[in-house]
């Protein structure tokens, strides 16, 4: 890995620093209300908001990931995201589009978005010319399934983390053979599995806490903090992933986040 991530025009210095990724969906089905925008102008202000506590990087997601919720076609998800990435962009925002629908993440980049965020793995041809044609950075999540809502129970190892690296380690050989080489890496732990919840919940502790498994793959490393219902949980999963150094946490909790990154001497130094 070099010591810049390159998103667009913009080099973010890697190393020292752990990035805040705040999470906005405009999808009204998100069981995350408090990230839900209902308009541009209410994203905007979020991006905005996130941005004075400081997170350097805004997730929009137009398809709510949980498998209870229904998906909708790619026409829809476009309509929902692209005026607000215009509008983010537009005053300075730094978006990734969360989908794993090669046809919005087209209209995303298209729009200013520069990173993909794909949860589907980086797995469909369709995507990986999305990303090769564009040369936009992308996150690969790890995910044991097609997508988000086509997922059975989690598999649990005590070697996940170790398992989950050589599984990038393939995919990312795929992938330069691809012609994709800006990739960030995210081993999928804060994706909604079928299955015994409190022993999944041991298992992102367990996955966030060797991740020096993911730094030796040579790329950043974005840790995406699962969502839970104890504020204290949702701390314990920031602070362990500063601890071991993630290059980008994935947040819907930015507030929090970002003073956490403080408290570490994580921050993103002043620009």
């Amino acid at each position: 890995m070099g010591d810049l991530l390159t998103l667009g025009d913009t080099d973010l210095p890697l190393g020292d620093v752990t990035y805040v990724m705040g999470v906005i969906n405009v999808s009204p089905d998100s069981k995350n209300t408090h990230t839900v925008a209902h308009s541009t102008e209410d994203a905007l202000l979020m991006a905005d908001r996130y941005r004075t506590w400081g997170a350097a990087l805004i997730d929009l997601g137009g398809q709510s990931s949980h498998f209870d919720n229904p998906t909708i076609n790619a026409a829809d998800e476009i309509s929902r995201t692209v005026p607000v990435i215009e509008a983010m962009v537009a005053e300075g925002h730094l978006v990734a589009i969360d989908t794993w629908k090669p046809d919005v993440a087209g209209a995303a980049v298209a729009a200013g978005a520069v990173i993909v965020n794909d949860t589907g793995g980086l797995a469909d041809p369709a995507m990986r010319k999305v990303v090769a044609s564009t040369g936009v950075a992308a996150i690969a999540v790890h995910i044991e399934g097609a997508n988000p809502h086509d997922v059975a129970d989690v598999e649990l190892r005590n070697d996940k983390a170790e398992y989950t690296a050589e599984q990038f380690r393939r995919l990312l050989s795929d992938l330069e053979s691809a012609g994709i080489d800006n990739v960030i890496i995210d081993p999928g732990i804060a994706l909604n599995y079928r299955g015994d919840y409190e022993s999944y919940t041991q298992l992102q502790l367990a996955v966030i806490a060797q991740s020096e498994h993911f730094h030796s793959l040579g790329k950043p490393v974005l840790i995406p903090i699962p969502r839970k219902r104890d504020g204290h949980r949702v701390a314990a999963y920031i602070s362990l992933a500063l601890e071991h150094r993630a290059d980008i946490i994935r947040v819907h909790d930015v507030a929090m986040a970002c003073d956490l990154a403080r408290l570490f001497g994580r921050s993103e130094p002043l620009r």
